[in-house]
């Protein structure tokens, strides 16, 4: 979108060439897009605390049991990443 005036009056030089140029590397395909999941997964973790120190005591207290497993503390402790994740990832998306 261009202001009338921009249009109208060729003369507006820094209103053209904010519209007009567009850096380099917003078209480099070369370039690898950032992972934004991760990014907002980092930031979760600490809302998680108690599903991770569970899955940790877990861990802890099977150790040597080759029987036993702690799936379900794994499980709980990414599913209150991903819940905290979700809602600021969706919107990220193109």
């Amino acid at each position: 979108y261009l202001c009338a005036y921009c249009i109208w009056f060729l003369h507006c030089f820094n209103c053209l060439k904010s519209y007009l140029f567009i850096p380099p590397s917003e078209f480099r395909a070369d370039e690898e897009p950032v992972d934004q999941k991760k990014y907002l997964e980092e930031s979760c973790k600490p809302k998680c605390v108690k599903p991770l120190l569970e899955y940790e005591a877990c861990v802890k207290r099977i150790q040597g049991d080759d029987h036993k497993h702690c799936t379900g503390q794994y499980f709980d402790y990414w599913f209150c990443v991903d819940k905290c994740v979700a809602p600021k990832l969706f919107p990220k998306l193109k």
